[in-house]
């Protein structure tokens, strides 16, 4: 996907997602203090859901925020029943999830800052396959040279 984010700022203008920084969020919560960090991986390793595929086949651009993204044209069940179990979770244990109200949209920015009102048309993509086989709790910190991710726990998924 960093390559597709590479040629859409070459298109578009914009600046592209890092390579090492690409990923799609279940779940954001903002700033964590860091002695709640065990009950968060307490409520995050209860979530019993079924590992899938992602089939990222299609792009978007959300004029707002001026946001190129990457998303899938039909999200497998699989993923709206995780994002609800871990929500449902978190909900329980008095975390805060930013942007609660908002339908889950499955995307993987790829661009930022881009600087038209309007990116129409989108180029087509070819499907990338993503295989899911469990999810991540990830700490960001911000500086000047851009986000910084850093995996506090992973937790798998069935098969």
């Amino acid at each position: 996907m960093a390559g597709i984010a590479v040629t859409a700022a070459g298109r578009f203008g914009g600046k592209p997602t890092r390579s090492d920084t690409i990923h799609l969020t279940l779940a954001f919560l903002g700033d964590v203090a860091e002695a709640r960090l065990p009950s968060l991986c307490a409520s995050a390793s209860r979530v019993v859901a079924r590992s899938f595929d992602l089939t990222v086949d299609r792009l978007g651009f959300w004029r707002h925020n001026h946001l190129l993204w990457a998303g899938c044209r039909a999200a497998p069940p699989a993923l709206p029943a995780l994002v609800a179990e871990l929500s449902a979770g978190l909900d329980q244990a008095g975390f805060a999830i930013a942007d609660r109200e908002r339908q889950f949209a499955p995307h993987v920015t790829l661009l930022r800052k881009v600087p038209a009102d309007d990116c129409q048309p989108l180029p087509a993509i070819d499907p990338l396959y993503w295989p899911c086989p469990g999810f991540v709790l990830v700490r960001s910190r911000r500086s000047s040279a851009g986000s910084a991710y850093q995996t506090l726990a992973e937790f798998p998924l069935l098969s």
